[in-house]
Order: C-alpha cells, then sequence, then structure tokens
C-alpha cells in the first residue's frame, strides 16, 4: 500500500528528504539525506540517535559519527507524559519549534500539533482515515495485536488554510524508510527543515506510544 508524496502547491521547490531506520544494540538511528526533486540522494545530512529505554525521551542529531557535534534535537518536557509536549532546540539549546501528540482525536486518527516560535502551528493526522481505524482495531484484537500492523501509515501535516507543511511517507519495505516533504509556505518558504526532520522521526520514536 504506497501513496505518492505530496508535493507543494506553491511555485517555489519543495525541499525533499529521505528518513532511514537502523536498529543497533543500544540505540535506535536515524539517517537523514537530502534528495532532489527527483528522488536522487544529494548525501548524509545528519543522523539521529534515540536512546532506549530512557526515563525522558530525547533525541540528538548529529553532523558527525563521532557525535561531537550535535545539531539540533528534541526532548519531552516531562517523563514519560507525551501529552506535555517535546521542544525543539538548535545546537544552542534554542527552541525552534515544539510539537505534540492530541491524544483525544487519536483515539481515531492520530493527531499531532507542530508549531513553530513565530505561533505557526499545523496539525498532523495519518493521511488514510481508513487505515488509522483498522490500524486501531489490529492493536485491541487479542493475538492480532501481538504481530506487527502490516499497514504503512502516512501522515500530512496542515495550517488552518489547509496548506501542507510537511507530509511523511512510509516505504513499504523490512526497514523503515520515510519520504519527507517540506512544501514552501505562502511565504515562498519551507518550515525549518530541523523542525520538520525532528517531528518525522518522532512518528516513527514515539507513534506507538
Amino acid at each position: 500500500m504506497t501513496e505518492p508524496v505530496a508535493d507543494a502547491t506553491s511555485d517555489a521547490p519543495a525541499e525533499r528528504y529521505l528518513l532511514r531506520q537502523k536498529l543497533t544494540m543500544m540505540v535506535n538511528r536515524y539517517e537523514i539525506v537530502r534528495q532532489d526533486e527527483f528522488g536522487k540522494e544529494l548525501g548524509l545530512l545528519c543522523f539521529a540517535e534515540q536512546k532506549r529505554m530512557a526515563a525522558k525521551e530525547q533525541v540528538t542529531f548529529y553532523t558527525d559519527s563521532a557525535k561531537t557535534h550535535p545539531l539540533f534535537g528534541f526532548k519531552a518536557r516531562k517523563r514519560i507524559d507525551l501529552s506535555s509536549g517535546y521542544d525543539v532546540t538548535d545546537s544552542q539549546g534554542q527552541p525552534i519549534g515544539w510539537f505534540k501528540k492530541q491524544f483525544k482525536a487519536s483515539l481515531v486518527n492520530s493527531t499531532w500539533t507542530l508549531g513553530l516560535p513565530d505561533g505557526r502551528e499545523f496539525v498532523g493526522k495519518e493521511r488514510n482515515a481508513k487505515v488509522a481505524v483498522v490500524r486501531r482495531l489490529w492493536d485491541i484484537v487479542p493475538v492480532v495485536g501481538d504481530i506487527p500492523v502490516p499497514f504503512l501509515f502516512h501522515f500530512d501535516f496542515a495550517a488552518q488554510d489547509g496548506s501542507v507543511a510537511l507530509s511523511s511517507t512510509k516505504k513499504a519495505g523490512v526497514k523503515d524508510v520515510y519520504h519527507v516533504t517540506l512544501p514552501a509556505l505562502a511565504d515562498g518558504k519551507p518550515i525549518d527543515w530541523r523542525v520538520g526532520m525532528a517531528m518525522a522521526v518522532a512518528l516513527d520514536a514515539l507513534q506507538s506510544r
């Protein structure tokens, strides 16, 4: 079950990224690759690592494998409490965005709010509402719930006027791979790619919590 990556409605080109997850013994690792408009990979931008079983969720993005140069990251405001939200900060710890899961709305369709320092907010939901419902039923059925969900989930984040700011499309395959698009908005620019990719990683790392 695959769906096309959403394109920008603006004449300005969209920014495109490829997000790959790689599992290791102690951490979940994500690689972020920039792509051109045809899907050609333009090189590794950075990678992120998520420590497992951490009491307070935190993910840091690095520019080098030695992890000497942190680029940005996100961190939970409280311990094991998604409803409190997450702050996205730059390498100096300055806020560049935030996101929060909307639990009531997520009972039917996984819903997140993504915010920027300038006050703009975007609501992200699973693109296919029917798949969202089936995935929930799958999780609560005895025995079946222990089997990995066979349905891919894709997300679109939109402003109140309907303009899409972020689309994440999961690619079919054994490994978790996502095509992430950041379309240009009304001001002719996409959202900060660091905030967009932090949200994209969170959708994989935190979605089931």
